[in-house]
């Protein structure tokens, strides 16, 4: 039986203590805390809050964590952009196992061209999974790695690619982001489970918009169901976390709207999953 969570970053206007309190009212199993959630990223990460937030709701524990990824790019040409990412990464890691989490998800970096990555950022990214390794070595933490949009420059969009990756890193897990696999197509999340599914630690859970773009809610979408169906079958028991962009809808939503429609879509998780 899978547990059920939520990316803070739906909720990305709150304080963090406010975010805890909405995603149990919704009836979720955890949260997936961004560390760029703003009232934790721009108040120069009060560690001491955030395991506040947790020890109050034990309900939602353990959390996981996501590693900063917005503008920072672990494998960019700029060498100092890539050792910043590289530290923010590490610092997540780090994090992640002085407040209990269980899963720290990080992304792979891209080429900074949009070009087909070349064995340049290919050495980028071994330094970057090496560093990686180190920390994921002195904690309990898994680290999960994301696969990306299928873009020419992603280092990580296709399940061959991950499933490389993962063979050759034995202690490293993944998290499968379906709303980036379907983008090129169901066919190709199934490809995902097919080759990782013994590695996937986490499931970053949306449907697919009338805009082609991922993180809009799943219930009323087949496509959607199918994946997580497909899932069920397999056996999958770890996270689903649901990651909705607010940007979707027609206009700004409450918090009571936003539980509301959390609600929902644990509906449909627990109609499959359990």
């Amino acid at each position: 039986m899978g547990r059920f969570a939520v990316s803070t970053m739906f909720f990305h206007e709150y304080p963090c203590d406010h975010i805890f309190d909405y995603v149990a009212e919704a009836g979720l199993d955890s949260l997936e805390f961004w560390v760029e959630t703003p009232h934790f990223w721009f108040r120069n990460l009060p560690e001491d809050e955030l395991a506040q937030c947790i020890a109050d709701h034990p309900e939602l524990s353990p959390i996981n964590v996501h590693a900063p990824s917005l503008d920072l790019n672990p494998c960019s040409v700029n060498p100092r952009v890539a050792r910043i990412s590289v530290d923010f990464a590490i610092e997540a890691i780090r994090m992640a196992g002085r407040v209990g989490a269980d899963v720290v998800t990080v992304h792979p970096g891209r080429r900074t061209a949009k070009r087909h990555p070349s064995a340049y950022d290919y050495r980028r990214f071994e330094d970057y999974i090496a560093r990686l390794r180190e920390a994921a070595g002195q904690t309990e933490v898994k680290v999960a790695i994301e696969n990306l949009e299928p873009r020419i420059n992603s280092l990580l969009s296709t399940a061959e690619d991950a499933a490389e990756v993962l063979e050759r890193e034995p202690w490293l897990w993944f998290t499968l982001d379906m709303g980036h696999a379907m983008m090129t197509s169901c066919e190709e999340v199934v490809r995902f489970i097919d080759l990782c599914i013994d590695r996937i630690a986490n499931i970053h859970v949306s449907a697919i918009g009338g805009n082609g773009r991922p993180h809009h809610p799943i219930h009323n979408d087949s496509s959607a169901t199918r994946v997580l169906a497909e899932l069920a079958d397999r056996g999958y028991d770890g996270y689903l976390t649901l990651e909705l962009e607010d940007l979707t809808f027609p206009g700004p939503l409450s918090s009571e709207e936003k539980i509301v429609l959390l609600t929902q879509e644990l509906e449909v998780l627990e109609a499959i999953f359990r």
